[in-house]
């Protein structure tokens, strides 16, 4: 099965019980920082975080490989309104993003990690701008999670990749196996 049709399949389950996508929790304690602006939210899912940027006043830039979590960004935006601009986009074929030649005052990935984006992330975001990134990564005690190695990152790995931009917050959280950054390009 290809990716596209996996992750098809996926949101098709979880829109079942879904009533809202919700925001990753750390993103939203971070919405002091966020004033409006441009955000591009990559492997965007079901738009939990393009839903909740766009009602900070943000035009979100939300690209994911599934059409159908495409569609039902599009459908939820045009219902409340929002600045949210949705695409399919395989992240793994990066030859000709639209959303590259572009700035943006925040970048979101939340969970999803291909490291060739970091270089991109660190070439978009507009200086002053940030950018918040949680996924799993090789905690002790995590190896049952379903995930293979390859998808997590390595202790630090986020301080280590963004340590020369200013950071302010950043977590390995061990039980529940993630790593959390939010920094801030100088």
């Amino acid at each position: 099965m290809d990716s596209k049709t996996k992750w098809n399949n996926k949101y098709k389950e979880r829109m079942i019980d879904l009533k809202d996508p919700v925001p990753n929790p750390r993103l939203e304690n971070f919405s002091r920082y966020l004033n409006g602006g441009t955000a591009l939210d990559l492997a965007c899912g079901l738009g939990g975080n393009s839903l909740f940027l766009a009602c900070m006043n943000y035009h979100v830039q939300a690209v994911d490989i599934s059409d159908v979590a495409i569609d039902f960004i599009k459908e939820r935006a045009a219902q409340n309104h929002l600045k949210i601009q949705a695409e399919v986009c395989d992240l793994t074929d990066l030859n000709n993003p639209n959303w590259n030649n572009h700035t943006y005052d925040i970048v979101v990935i939340s969970y999803y990690l291909d490291r060739s984006l970091f270089p991109i992330v660190k070439s978009v975001v507009k200086e002053g701008g940030y950018f918040f990134m949680e996924t799993f990564y090789q905690s002790l005690g995590t190896e049952n999670q379903g995930v293979s190695s390859q998808y997590k990152l390595l202790p630090k790995e986020l301080l280590a990749e963004f340590g020369d931009w200013t950071i302010h917050f950043f977590e390995e959280n061990e039980s529940a196996g993630r790593q959390t950054i939010f920094c801030q390009r100088e």
